[in-house]
């Protein structure tokens, strides 16, 4: 089986570097095409156009940024014209669930099969192949898929048909975005009422306000690591795309509306491509406060 994978960003590297590891034929696309050199050396073969990429794939897997990346690389006449008769697209993006069906009826007019299977579990799930798949699709299409998906994850998620597994990225991402900004407002206020943010996080993961936000982002923002492993500017466009999909659905939410106008204002300061825990930031400039101090020990400083 031949399997095209495009973009080999902080999620997109180490998912195909499992698939190399595993026995698949890697076809690569990439902007930078040199990020590919370490898989090319483990036997998958990288080209300068995706056209190129996806030509002879049975599989062509996307972990593209955004639905405009996608559709100026994959999802156009120019691509999916070199694509094989009945291959199956996987995105593994996070788009819109309304783009998510509009791309497959796009690939519908090519003979082509469409996934839509966006992941939880940041860069660590990628490096550990321990993501969680959340996949809109076929009960045949997702057959196919899953011996794929194995490589990559620690639980595989069918929600329904095509779209669906956008939409569940949609609520995930809501949860994610509004809880690092609690967890940013609950860390602030214990160091400035005095007490310790480090044993008041440590309280924290011992009860009823446990969560994977508090302990890897509330490390991070203790530690003032910002390096990425979800960039702000792509919280802030899943938090768009939640916005959208509550929109097409009647429905207000004034929290997710709450945290972009905080997003919005972190990408204005110039923090775009800093981890999305650094919202902290937002929050210590609008309180001209810092939630570090002098007596902090190794702490990592990714300030701009």
């Amino acid at each position: 089986m031949i399997i095209a994978f495009l973009g080999l960003g902080l999620m997109g590297l180490p998912m195909a570097g499992h698939l190399v590891k595993t026995g698949y034929s890697l076809q690569l696309y990439n902007r930078s095409i040199e990020k590919a050199d370490t898989l090319v050396k483990q036997g998958a073969t990288a080209y300068k156009t995706p056209y190129d990429a996806v030509k002879n794939a049975d599989i062509i897997i996307s972990m593209l940024e955004n639905e405009h990346i996608q559709e100026h690389v994959l999802i156009n006449p120019q691509t999916l014209k070199h694509c094989k008769a009945n291959a199956l697209i996987i995105d593994m993006g996070s788009i819109s669930p309304e783009t998510a069906k509009q791309h497959e009826q796009t690939a519908k007019q090519y003979q082509l099969r469409y996934i839509d299977a966006p992941v939880s579990g940041g860069t660590r799930g990628a490096e550990q192949a321990q993501l969680v798949i959340m996949a809109g699709a076929r009960k045949e299409d997702l057959a196919q898929a899953k011996p794929i998906f194995a490589k990559l994850s620690s639980q595989i998620v069918h929600i329904g048909p095509v779209g669906s597994g956008q939409i569940a990225k949609c609520a995930n991402q809501a949860l994610v975005g509004i809880t690092i900004s609690a967890v940013s407002e609950a860390l602030l206020l214990a160091k400035e009422a005095g007490a310790d943010p480090h044993a008041v996080r440590e309280a924290l993961l011992g009860g009823f306000a446990q969560s994977k936000v508090l302990d890897q982002h509330g490390e991070r923002m203790l530690s003032r690591d910002f390096i990425p492993g979800g960039t702000a500017k792509v919280q802030h466009k899943d938090l768009t795309n939640i916005l959208r999909c509550a929109k097409t659905n009647n429905l207000t939410m004034p929290l997710t509306s709450a945290v972009i106008e905080q997003y919005q204002q972190l990408l204005e300061m110039g923090h775009e491509n800093l981890d999305h825990s650094a919202l902290l930031l937002q929050l210590e400039a609008t309180n001209q406060t810092t939630l570090s101090s002098d007596d902090d020990k190794g702490a990592i400083q990714h300030e701009i």
